[in-house]
């Protein structure tokens, strides 16, 4: 039996109701892109840079890094990053289920970043809970302190496991953050033009080469402050 044709009483309630449905979505994508960018991509290129103090030494670092002027500043930052991050990291995880790969069809470079932005993602999420929970939640709900210097210095270097997490968890973190901002300055229309996009291109080439020397420059600061002292 053939199906009826919907009336149009019925057929522009639905028609108006999918396009308000991409709207919305449209805007949760952008919203989400702005708040990896603001203010989760400023916060950590100021941590990265805070944690090259570690150059300077223990004190240096716990000052910078682990340090705040007044518990106000303390609950700022919480706010300020940890909301955005859940917030992100919700829209996230909804997105990782409605999308999926298909490289194998269209087998591009546009395509391809778009799949190591998904791959980065959980692995980024997976680092991030780690790093939160053992260099800032356990150490001050548990232990009742600070996490000291020297104890992230002696991981860095007597614990491989760790090495390789905060190697490969600052790599995914340095690719996601500049290829997010790429897809922000594209989706807010801040580019357009093909000129304007390579040269966008360059630029989050060398934005992520620059943090990724940032984070890797840390951890070597770290792993050679826990070498064990000689005798």
């Amino acid at each position: 039996m053939a199906q009826r044709e919907l009336s149009p009483a019925v057929r522009q309630p639905r028609a108006a109701a999918s396009a308000s449905a991409t709207r919305a979505s449209f805007v949760r994508a952008r919203l989400a892109s702005a708040l990896a960018v603001f203010p989760l991509g400023a916060w950590t290129l100021v941590h990265l840079y805070d944690n090259l103090s570690a150059f300077s030494g223990a004190r240096s670092w716990e000052s910078a890094v682990t340090e705040y002027p007044h518990p106000f500043a303390q609950a700022m930052t919480a706010i300020v990053v940890l909301l955005p991050l859940g917030l992100h990291a919700v829209w996230g995880i909804g997105r990782l289920g409605a999308i999926r790969p298909n490289n194998l069809s269209y087998p591009f470079y546009g395509n391809l970043k778009f799949l190591l932005q998904r791959v980065t993602a959980i692995g980024v999420l997976f680092f991030l809970g780690a790093h939160l929970w053992l260099a800032l939640l356990k150490p001050r709900l548990v232990e009742g302190h600070a996490e000291p210097f020297d104890d992230i210095a002696r991981q860095m270097h007597s614990h491989m496991p760790t090495l390789v997490t905060y190697l490969l968890g600052t790599l995914g973190v340095a690719y996601h953050l500049a290829n997010g901002a790429q897809t922000f300055c594209m989706g807010w229309g801040v580019v357009s033009s093909g000129r304007a996009l390579r040269r966008l291109e360059a630029w989050v080439i060398v934005f992520f080469v620059v943090m990724l020397a940032m984070s890797w420059g840390a951890i070597y600061a770290l792993w050679a402050a826990g070498a064990p002292a000689v005798t």
